[in-house]
């Protein structure tokens, strides 16, 4: 009887700081009502910027959003901004699926808005990465252009 109580008690606890964080985090991410305006490709794109560049610099999450259109605009890839976010292990948190699991945030939104309307930062990239955490030793190989936050660039 004692343990069952003790082991319900645990999971009252546990539950609740699972739920308390887990709204935290939604309470965190502002993201503007009229986000749900934009196009379903266009609210896929803000998602992968968001994704890739959470907590970077305006300047990366516009940079990160141009190499997706500049892929889009590369006889190397998929003609389409779904076709080049779905192409298999071209993003790491589409592949994973994070791409669904965060909010994305105005900053993020501005940015990939940004990029669709011609800005780009990194100069005609079709790479990018973040040294920190790429796996690929094929990426090292591609000609470096601009470091914008923790991610490098490259052609």
């Amino acid at each position: 009887m004692k343990k069952s109580i003790i082991l319900i008690a645990v999971l009252l606890v546990g539950t609740s700081i699972f739920y308390g964080y887990y709204n935290l985090n939604l309470a965190e991410a502002k993201t503007p009502s009229w986000f749900w305006s934009l196009s379903p490709t266009t609210r896929l794109m803000v998602n992968t910027v968001h994704a890739e560049a959470k907590g970077e610099p305006f300047l990366a999450k516009v940079a990160v959003a141009a190499v997706i259109m500049n892929r889009v605009r590369s006889h190397k890839f998929p003609n389409t901004i779904a076709g080049v976010i779905y192409q298999p292990w071209a993003f790491t948190p589409v592949a994973h699926g994070l791409v669904w699991s965060q909010r994305p945030t105005e900053d993020s939104i501005r940015a990939t808005l940004s990029a669709i309307r011609g800005w780009d930062p990194t100069y005609g990239c079709l790479y990018f990465y973040n040294p920190a955490t790429s796996t690929s030793r094929w990426i090292y190989s591609r000609r470096t252009v601009r470091k914008i936050g923790k991610h490098i660039f490259a052609k």
